[in-house]
């Protein structure tokens, strides 16, 4: 990139403006229920989340002649919208010169095991028409003289399918799919919390009736904590990930999703295992990814000890000084902590490193002013020694100039200027990070259509169990929107959220007031700050990307008894308003046992090192030793290919959890359509297997 960009251009793509939400209606009628007078508000579908999945959902289920509104906690405040990277990637079929092998992509998608093979081809064919649909709303994706869609290299991807308008491309796609909301007068309900489905039992099964949320403005002396009723036949949950899940985090503040919720509403949730962790700076300042160019630059990485004496400990990691350029290097498109990476000197042993100095009280800074040192007895670093991969990458993009700050503005100014808002001058002083949990690749089990196994509910985005093992950067984001339209053409096939709700589901809604009601003990030994504390702590200490069988084990009976403790006790709020997030922290505990529980049944059943997560175990193997000393003492378990083709379900049973596991799904990748003989299917809706319902 020119580095003479305007500044205006800078502006538009670092600070991005979102649209206003107009007024909101009042509820159609108030309810006494357990003393309390609750509002009531209704309609045919309720979206809980206003990220781009959510909103998605939203605009096409509208399109489709739905009666939907969407809850939203705090409007545009949510992971799609504050989240990103030096430039934030949409991964998206490659249209260019000969087009893509939609059938490879799908392969790809789902490469790292544990994945539906049919949710993979979904995600792969529905991309052109995601990626069309956005720029029809006006998303700047960055095109050639020629209209082609620019593309480059992301992790987890050997074609080039990522695409990207810079550092907010998310908060970009949230912005485009708001306005066509507002603008499709979808009622957007801000400052509102999901706390409970409202669950009815048909006499065949439970169905859900709506959502009971906590609601700033319709708090008052009849309704001090601001509860409030949604009907509605139809609930999607695409809320995100559960973001306060861990204490080193690079979620923005205030992310919990919705998978506690999700579990007490008897939901299945998959893939609890499966996490991204990579390197990053903290939300104690600014949270944000350090992947792409802000690792191509190729800064020097050092740690500083209580004492104030710099290790250039990196150096203890690699063999040479070309190699260890060149792999903090490819923590631009490997950025993901993978297991596997650990190995043959590869670029996880940067991650590795990094979480070893935070485990020894040292903290861990990207000086882009200074070059790498040197491995010792080594030559200095020279851009004319590094790895052919890298060296070809930075003289194709120009990137030749003598010092990293000076490379990073000459490929990617919005990586500095991004930074300079936040008043982080990385051009002047160095840049501190760590290793930071960034994204849940498991959470709610759905199907083709996004439907969970309880009618009614479906899940989209990031609260959506639809990754595997791994997943190209980006792909997360093309998932959302691929599904959130599948679902809003579902609901519309069903005719379901035609219209508004009817009746009022009376025990279903005395059910989760009372359940509420029970979580909020005034006089409980746990404060909100001291469960959030234990949750991250435990999290952080025990299933983060370095995990083993007996510390998995004990965290898992610690978050058993804390559980068992809220239930007893409730957690203890001072004042009304604190209401919301005690019930937050109640289902994140909740979330937290849950994925425990996951990763013990699958360490103790012999599970190994994949994915974001390296398993310990002192009969496993070694890792290369660049120097002696240096990481000796990490022995891993290997990966069971067995463990590949299956998934890890959990599940709420009173108060405990069952686990079991599920084969991966499949697809015959030799089956083709024939035109004639399938138009009737999509003529006549049975394409959406609406029988099931």
């Amino acid at each position: 990139m020119d580095s003479t960009v305007p500044q205006h251009i800078l502006d538009a793509l670092t600070d991005v403006d979102m649209p206003r939400l107009p007024p909101e209606d009042p509820a159609s009628a108030h309810v006494e229920v357990a003393g309390l007078r609750l509002p009531v508000y209704r309609s045919g579908c309720v979206v809980v989340g206003s990220g781009a999945a959510g909103l998605r959902t939203a605009v096409e289920l509208h399109r489709r002649g739905g009666d939907v509104s969407v809850l939203s906690q705090s409007a545009w405040g949510g992971t799609s919208a504050c989240s990103g990277s030096d430039k934030q990637t949409l991964h998206t079929a490659n249209t260019a010169a000969t087009g893509d092998d939609l059938m490879a992509m799908a392969r790809a998608i789902r490469s790292g095991g544990a994945m539906d093979a049919d949710t993979a081809y979904i995600e792969a064919v529905g991309s052109p028409r995601m990626m069309a649909s956005l720029q029809y709303l006006g998303l700047p994706l960055p095109q050639d003289t020629l209209g082609g869609t620019l593309r480059y290299q992301t992790d987890h991807d050997e074609t080039g399918r990522a695409t990207s308008c810079g550092p907010r491309t998310s908060r970009l796609m949230v912005k485009v799919l708001a306005e066509e909301a507002i603008r499709l007068g979808v009622p957007i309900h801000n400052q509102t919390t999901a706390a409970r489905l409202l669950m009815e039992n048909d006499g065949r099964s439970d169905r859900v009736r709506g959502v009971l949320a906590f609601r700033n403005r319709d708090r008052d002396a009849a309704n001090p904590t601001g509860l409030a009723v949604f009907l509605a036949p139809v609930v999607v949950l695409a809320a995100g990930g559960p973001g306060e899940l861990y204490r080193d985090s690079v979620y923005p503040n205030g992310c919990f999703g919705v998978l506690g919720l999700a579990l007490e509403a008897g939901l299945e949730l998959v893939n609890l295992t499966e996490s991204q962790f990579g390197i990053g700076t903290r939300r104690e300042s600014f949270p944000w990814n350090l992947s792409g160019t802000y690792v191509q630059s190729i800064p020097h990485i050092y740690s500083v000890d209580a004492d104030g004496n710099e290790h250039h400990f990196l150096a203890d990691c690699y063999r040479t000084t070309q190699e260890l350029a060149s792999n903090v290097f490819r923590k631009g498109y490997q950025w993901p902590f993978h297991a596997t990476r650990m190995l043959d000197f590869a670029s996880s042993l940067v991650d590795l490193a990094v979480w070893r100095e935070g485990q020894a009280g040292r903290r861990v800074f990207m000086d882009f002013n200074r070059n790498p040192l040197p491995v010792p007895g080594d030559e200095p670093f020279s851009l004319d020694r590094l790895d052919e991969d890298v060296a070809r990458y930075l003289g194709t993009a120009g990137a030749t100039q003598a010092s990293p700050i000076e490379r990073l503005r000459h490929m990617n100014p919005l990586a500095i200027e991004l930074y300079r808002r936040y008043k982080v001058d990385i051009a002047a002083e160095p840049l501190e990070f760590a290793v930071n949990n960034q994204h849940m690749n498991g959470g709610i089990a759905v199907d083709t259509w996004g439907r969970t196994i309880v009618p009614g509910v479906y899940a989209a985005g990031e609260a959506a169990g639809t990754h595997g093992v791994t997943r190209p950067g980006g792909a997360a984001l093309n998932a959302g929107q691929v599904f959130g339209t599948r679902i809003g053409e579902h609901i519309g096939a069903s005719g379901a959220a035609k219209a508004s709700a009817a009746g009022f589901p009376q025990s279903a809604v005395e059910s989760a007031v009372a359940a509420i009601t029970a979580i909020l003990g005034p006089q409980s030994p746990h404060e909100i700050s001291d469960v959030r504390a234990e949750v991250q702590a435990r999290m952080s200490d025990s299933a983060g990307l370095i995990c083993d069988g007996e510390s998995v084990a004990q965290a898992r009976k610690a978050a058993m008894s804390l559980n068992a403790s809220i239930r007893t006790s409730g957690i203890a709020t001072s004042r009304d308003a604190e209401a919301s997030r005690a019930v937050q922290w109640q289902q994140m505990a909740l979330a937290s046992e849950a994925v425990l529980t996951a990763l013990d049944h699958y360490i103790s059943a012999g599970g190994g090192s994949r994915g974001a997560r390296a398993i310990r175990d002192p009969k496993g193997e070694s890792l290369p030793l660049a120097r002696s000393g240096a990481l000796e003492d990490f022995r891993f378990r290997n990966e069971r290919a067995a463990d590949r083709d299956e998934q890890i379900v959990v599940r709420k049973d009173g108060d405990d959890f069952t686990v079991s596991t599920r084969r991966n799904r499949t697809f015959d990748e030799d089956a083709r359509s024939f035109f004639e003989r399938d138009w009737p299917a999509s003529l006549t809706g049975a394409i959406y297997d609406l029988d099931r319902e």
